[in-house]
């Protein structure tokens, strides 16, 4: 698997043409799935009304685009959008999406984000829809499970729990993880944490900067970083090997001797 990490803006044109060749570059390097940032679609450094003029349904061309390059490439493609919502939903809102595209150009999972960014200065919640909490996305590829989460979402540890409850081994986790004081040692931290505390894979995908912290790495479910970029573009790939999951899990079965349950799980 790859993560590609580099620095989408507010040209929805120019960020499918730009993750189209990280794309590419990832296949040409074996990966088989794929993972790109939170916002991959239009990204600003503080969400603002651009970001409901920018958003489209998950029929519309960006979504149909980031389609076409998973059935080019001939792999799976996880990349964030902006949807907009329903006739049923809050007007003015959008949600913060996650899609994963299959070879075949199909959907093979769909998440959006349910924690929202009401932090460190700043307001998702002023425009965005919080997703549904009774979803937990999974897809498979060669018998491998992927589950999906969105940058903030990383700080809520049962979330995560839940998808490896499901039965998970890998946890993607797209992000546009904000620059400032501390956040990248916050991040390191919390990624290695949630590989260890579930035995599982994290392939963490980040934005470059100056819109993103970077650092994007895929972890092992020791917690070891087996592939970290910096914080300009550039793609990380790593094996996953559900013998090496199997031996971690019988070593450390802290899955099997746990004695609470998430709710919804």
């Amino acid at each position: 698997m790859a993560v590609v990490q580099f620095d989408p803006y507010t040209d929805t044109v120019a960020n499918l043409t730009a993750l189209r060749a990280k794309v590419k570059s990832a296949s040409e390097l074996g990966a088989k799935v794929v993972v790109a940032p939170e916002y991959s679609m239009f990204a600003t450094k503080r969400l603002d009304e651009r970001v409901l003029a920018a958003a489209e349904p998950l029929t519309g061309p960006f979504v149909t685009g980031l389609r076409g390059i998973a059935a080019e490439f001939g792999v799976y493609v996880v990349a964030g959008v902006v949807e907009t919502g329903g006739p049923d939903e809050p007007a003015g809102q959008v949600y913060n999406t996650l899609v994963a595209a299959s070879p075949d150009a199909e959907f093979a999972a769909v998440y959006r984000k349910v924690h929202l960014y009401d932090a460190f200065g700043s307001r998702e919640s002023d425009l965005l829809i919080a997703g549904p909490l009774e979803q937990s996305q999974t897809f498979t590829v060669d018998g491998v499970v992927f589950g999906m989460q969105t940058c903030f979402d990383l700080r809520f540890p049962e979330g995560i729990r839940r998808l490896a409850a499901a039965g998970a081994h890998v946890l993607l986790l797209p992000a546009q993880w904000i620059p400032g004081p501390g956040k990248v040692d916050q991040w390191t931290t919390l990624l290695r944490a949630r590989a260890i505390e579930n035995t599982m894979y994290v392939a963490a995908a980040d934005q470059a900067a100056p819109r993103g912290s970077g650092t994007s790495m895929i972890v092992s479910p020791t917690g070891a970083v087996l592939a970290e970029l910096g914080d300009q573009p550039g793609i990380a790939t790593a094996h996953v090997d559900l013998r090496h999951l199997a031996e971690v899990r019988a070593t450390n079965p802290s899955l099997a001797l746990r004695r609470y349950t998430i709710r919804g799980e």
